[in-house]
């Protein structure tokens, strides 16, 4: 997902992460050991698949506390020669994993990166994660006014469900019998609802355009039996009804309680206000990829 302040631009080559986890060795017969033999877990998507939080002066990084971290962590477990390998780009959208954006890729993109690492390591990996989508529609999302939701809608939405079938498809066809997990969105720009009236109505009609949007994505997945984590209701971000007390925010509605406790965006300065998840965020995110299916 865009950081709202300016980052530093990532040179996302292929770079594997793994996390000070030691590989046990396994007994075959008598003295003679083997290491586990060598998987991969694959995290392609935007900023959240590189677990990105803004640091003490208000710059967003990669951290190791994002949700690929974590379920790695998870896994790692019962897989020790599990590896990961995290190729997702701050500010992707699903036009740039295919064409190529502000990170660097063997191949041009992040999309032909993936493609070149499943082919090379063919039946090796075990899990691929993807996030992607948010940016799309980047004026709806960071900042918006009422009158660029529907236009939002009616322009972003059918060319991300387009680019998202050229995605899945090409990821099939380079590894189809893969585990690949997706996930939709939850919705920083709830937000806004502390904002007064005017970012009461905000929210609301973000929540319905955010609905709607993730349908989309959604179909698309289904179309190519891919499962998809449900962040935007892991998140409640539909839950206006019920209020919940949050500590230095007060009372507010149980979605935008959410984002206030789970992401940055409803952070001082310098921190926030910047929509990515924090640590318990990620947590809520990796919870939501393990229910379907991401283990």
């Amino acid at each position: 997902m865009r950081p709202l302040l300016p980052v530093l631009a990532l040179a996302g080559l292929l770079a594997a992460a793994v996390t000070g986890c030691t590989a046990s060795t396994v007994r075959l017969s008598g003295a003679e050991h083997r290491a586990p033999s060598a998987t991969y877990y694959l995290a392609l998507g935007d900023s959240l698949a590189q677990g990105v939080q803004p640091d003490a002066t208000g710059v967003s990084l990669p951290t190791q506390d994002g949700y690929a971290n974590q379920l790695y962590a998870i896994l790692h477990r019962s897989q020790p020669g599990l590896h990961l390998v995290k190729l997702g780009c701050t500010g992707e959208t699903t036009g740039s994993m295919i064409r190529g954006g502000s990170c660097r890729y063997q191949g041009g993109s992040q999309l032909a990166a993936a493609v070149g690492f499943l082919r090379a390591h063919r039946g090796q990996v075990s899990l691929i994660t993807l996030d992607i989508g948010a940016n799309d529609p980047y004026s709806c999302v960071i900042k918006p006014s009422l009158a660029k939701l529907a236009s939002c809608v009616a322009s972003f939405v059918p060319e991300a469900g387009q680019n998202l079938n050229t995605i899945l498809t090409r990821l099939r066809q380079a590894s189809p019998g893969t585990k690949l997990v997706a996930m939709n969105y939850y919705l920083p720009t709830l937000a806004e609802w502390r904002d007064g009236w005017v970012g009461e109505m905000i929210a609301r009609a973000s929540e319905l355009a955010a609905d709607g949007y993730n349908s989309v994505l959604g179909r698309v997945y289904q179309a190519h039996h891919v499962p998809v984590a449900n962040v935007f209701s892991a998140f409640n971000s539909s839950d206006f009804g019920s209020d919940v007390t949050v500590p230095r925010f007060g009372s507010l509605p149980r979605n935008v309680a959410a984002i206030c406790q789970w992401t940055w965006a409803c952070a001082a300065a310098p921190r926030g206000p910047n929509q990515h998840a924090n640590q318990a965020g990620y947590q809520v995110i990796t919870r939501a990829f393990l229910a379907a299916g991401a283990s």
